[in-house]
């Protein structure tokens, strides 16, 4: 499966790269002009003046959070809260609705959210029939798996997801070339086929996404003769990227431009560290600039070894959100990256909650060349001010603190 699903793919970075950076000026004054939120998110932007990573890093993020509050406070005028630029009709076939209460508009055009490309990925090839396990009610992934594979030149059997043995049953009738949905319903319906004594000797792949897909369960599906490859995509943007043969990281979007940025700012990190996922989507009919995923990932050194040029991406690797309550009060990991700013000395940090609730401490575990007891005072004081909470304040040396996008670590007692 080193065959590639356009030529895109085996550019060279410079070229991609100027392509993208071609074509964002003109996304960010459509978003502008199409989209009254963006009109005022981005209000006073030269586009013209935006054809670089750096120049993007200065725009601000908008987070799901932001987009939700928007769609409340103008649902009754504008239900996507002016974010959408298209309207009822002909040119918004489909509306969705995504965990949250979020409204999704599903614009028109051949691979609507660019599935194709992941499908392909994982072994589908034109003239194959997929079981799609998505579900097709209220949320859009069930429709972007079929318009995907359509686009591929496959046919599709809505299966949605329950009725486990009925599914079964089709599988072994219609005997697919492959599943796609979660991968959890994948081995349910494994599992309820070895119950029920049914082979299911078609189906050798799968295209699975929406939840963890950790090795222990790729092996499981592997020892049973289907190879399983994940992709990650959201309601909001479609595919942000996917797994290859080479099963190193997933390979970015051809039709997105990704940063990885420090949670709770927007501040992009160096490459190989842990943040929050932003991309910009070049998709006109829902023109998101900075959308701030929620998702913690980082990016991989290299090329993937299929010849895909694209940045790869470590896929999932949990929320950045990670805004906790110490002693009824908030406390959010952009106050955390606050003190960062205000002390040159301190390299990175990590506030840690321990003890129980209603008895809990905190202290801010701090990275810096030097220890100086003088500054670590201010520090604390610096957080008592920003949090209204007591805080210890410990010193580590350079690298001690993990790479894992943390800032907030909530290690209390819940018992």
């Amino acid at each position: 499966m080193t065959d590639h699903y356009d030529a895109l793919e085996s550019r060279s970075p410079q070229e991609r790269e100027q392509a993208l950076m071609a074509a964002l000026p003109r996304q960010i004054a459509h978003a502008q002009q199409a989209s009254p939120a963006f009109a005022e998110i981005l209000a006073g932007i030269d586009p013209a003046a935006v054809t670089s990573r750096a120049a993007l890093a200065r725009l601000p993020v908008t987070r799901k959070s932001e987009l939700l509050a928007r769609q409340i406070a103008q649902r009754a005028d504008n239900p996507f809260g002016g974010f959408s630029a298209l309207a009822f009709g002909a040119q918004m076939p489909r509306v969705f609705s995504s965990p949250g209460g979020i409204y999704e508009p599903e614009g028109c055009g051949r691979d609507y959210w660019r599935m194709a490309r992941a499908i392909h990925a994982a072994g589908f090839r034109p003239g194959e029939l997929v079981h799609n396990s998505f579900s097709y009610h209220f949320v859009p992934a069930g429709a972007m798996m079929e318009t995907g594979a359509q686009a591929l030149g496959c046919t599709v059997f809505a299966a949605g997801t329950g009725q486990t043995e009925q599914q079964v049953q089709a599988i072994a009738e219609l005997l697919p070339a492959g599943y796609i949905g979660t991968p959890s319903f994948l081995r349910i319906l494994i599992e309820k086929a070895q119950s029920l004594g049914q082979p299911l000797p078609s189906l050798h792949k799968a295209l699975v996404s929406g939840e963890a897909f950790p090795p222990s369960l790729r092996d499981w599906l592997a020892e049973r003769g289907v190879a399983g490859y994940q992709c990650y995509a959201t309601a909001d943007l479609g595919l942000i990227a996917y797994e290859t043969s080479a099963r190193e990281g997933l390979v970015v979007d051809e039709n997105v431009i990704v940063e990885i940025v420090r949670p709770g700012t927007n501040d992009p990190v160096p490459d190989g560290e842990v943040g929050e996922l932003v991309v910009t989507t070049l998709n006109t009919g829902y023109p998101l600039v900075r959308f701030g995923t929620g998702d913690l990932s980082a990016v991989l050194p290299g090329n993937c070894p299929t010849g895909r040029t694209n940045t790869r991406i470590r896929g999932w690797m949990g929320r950045a959100d990670q805004t906790t309550k110490v002693r009824g009060m908030f406390v959010h990991p952009a106050q955390v990256n606050q003190v960062v700013q205000r002390f040159a000395q301190v390299l990175r940090a990590r506030l840690v909650v321990r003890g129980e609730m209603a008895n809990d401490s905190m202290e801010l575990l701090v990275e810096m060349p030097e220890t100086d007891p003088a500054l670590l005072h201010q520090i604390e004081a610096c957080v008592r001010d920003l949090t209204k909470l007591r805080c210890d304040v410990r010193p580590l040396a350079p690298g001690q603190l993990p790479n894992d996008g943390v800032v907030i670590e909530d290690a209390r007692s819940y018992r």
